[in-house]
This record gives structure tokens, sequence and C-alpha cells, in this order.
């Protein structure tokens, strides 16, 4: 595995200055959370934890099942019951590793604000009294464009997978699904609107290992997304202007699902993938 590099010109807490200008890191209330929390607040001097309550899964079901249809959205569900949470605990001392290897601190941040969504109204007035230099999101639902025009600077998020062709979720997985390991990698990109279809900024591929499942490829890209996404927050703070557009190392755009569970399986039987 490629170890993740420090962010370019990041500042750590280790009694260097750090970044100055707020940014608001608006996430869902994830394991993962914590540890952006506490990479960009190492990084910067003013940041700003905003964390939305889960959706309903009913409702999130419904939506889904109008995109794919019933049985798709039924396959999806199951594999997020009933197989997902194995292979994350049969991954425990794979993903411990990586995260060690990466040294971030995974310890519990506690959120400046909760909000019930970040699309509320009462979201939008509450950043526009944070002033935030930069925005950043993490594992919340779709942002709504009300809430993205309401916003005088930039929104930026790490992606798990190399957009516009691995929009959604588990990208590593589908890329080594469709037999293109060279395309497993994380993207940092401008949010719109859009489901991942934000301008790149930066991109970064990484390998794989026989230890390494769906269970643990989130951490993989998280990790060696983490710096990317401090230099673009680095040259905001700094005054310098993002510069999106960059060509995709991965051509095509798709939008991405869970698997189901019977595909799952069957791509395991198949080809190997986990």
């Amino acid at each position: 595995m490629t170890q993740p590099e420090p962010a370019r010109g990041a500042k750590s807490a280790a009694g260097e200055k750090r970044l100055v200008g707020r940014v608001v890191l608006l996430a869902g209330p994830d394991e993962s959370t914590n540890v952006v929390a506490n990479y960009l607040g190492s990084r910067v001097r003013d940041l700003v934890l905003v964390v939305e309550s889960p959706p309903s899964r009913v409702r999130m079901a419904r939506r889904r099942a109008r995109r794919v249809g019933w049985v798709a959205a039924t396959g999806q569900i199951l594999f997020v019951a009933l197989v997902l949470p194995v292979l994350r605990r049969a991954g425990k001392e794979r993903r411990e590793s990586i995260l060690k290897a990466a040294s971030v601190d995974t310890r519990p941040k506690a959120p400046d604000f909760v909000v019930s969504s970040v699309n509320d109204v009462g979201t939008s007035s509450l950043l526009a009294e944070l002033h935030p230099a930069v925005v950043v999101v993490h594992g919340t639902r779709i942002i709504a464009a009300a809430l993205l025009n309401s916003l005088e600077c930039p929104v930026l998020n790490v992606h798990a997978g190399l957009t516009p062709r691995y929009r959604g979720v588990h990208g590593g997985y589908w890329a080594l699904a469709e037999h293109h390991p060279e395309w497993v990698g994380t993207t940092v990109h401008l949010v719109d609107p859009g489901i991942d279809t934000g301008g790149i900024l930066e991109q970064v591929t990484f390998t794989v290992t026989d230890e390494d499942s769906i269970g643990t490829y989130a951490d993989l890209h998280l990790v060696h997304g983490l710096p990317l996404l401090a230099s673009q927050v680095e040259t905001v703070l700094a005054g310098g202007e993002l510069e999106p557009g960059a060509a995709s190392i991965a051509p095509g755009s798709y939008l991405r699902y869970h698997p189901t569970l019977w595909g799952y399986f069957r791509r395991r039987w198949s080809s190997g993938v986990r």
C-alpha cells in the first residue's frame, strides 16, 4: 500500500503555527468524521464541526427504490445490514493498521453544533453566522442547491472513488469489480448540486492488499485523500484560488450504489473481489 504523504505546507499541532481562517466541517455522525475533524483541527486555527442527525432509513430506502427499483434496493439494504458489518468487524485489525500507518487521530470529537439536516433553513442561517472561508463536507446527505447558493465560499469533499467514473459509494470496490485496480483512488472536488459531479481539484490512486475488502477500502480512501484536502484548504486560507477542472484519471461518468447481497457474493466467487 502506498503510504499517504503529509499535507503539503500543512502545519502540525506540535508547536508550529497553524493556518488562519475559519473552516466549517459539515459532517454526518460517522467514526470517520472524528478522523477528518482531528486532522483538520491540527492544521487550522479555527475549525467548527457541524454534525447532522442521521436521515430516516425508511425514507432513504424509498428514495433508493425510486431510483433502482425495489428488487435492487432490497438487495442493497440486505448487503448493508448483513454483510458490510461482518466485513468491517473481520477487517478491524487491518483498519487499525491503516489508520496507524497514516498517523491519524481517531479520538472522538464533540460537535460544536448539531443540526437535523444539512438542508434545513436553520443550517443555512448557522453557516451565514459562522462566515467560513471554506466548508468541508463529509458523509452528509446530498446537499441541496439552495444551501450551496447561499454560501459565499468554496465547498469541498473527499470522495471515495475517482470521479466522475465512480460517483456515489464504494468507488474502490467498483473499480476492482470492473477489473481496473489502477483506477482505485480518491478525489477531492468542489461540491455542486449533483452527486459527486463538482470540479475535480486533485486525485490520487493507491493499491490494495489481500487483507483488504469492502470493509476496509473506505479507510484507505480517507487516509489517502486527507493530504489532498489539507492542501486545498491551505490554498483557500492563504488567499489562493482553487483550480478545478483537472482531467479525471478514469474516463466515463457513472453513479454507483451499494452492491446487492447476491451481486456481492457473485463477484466474490467469480473473480475474488472482496
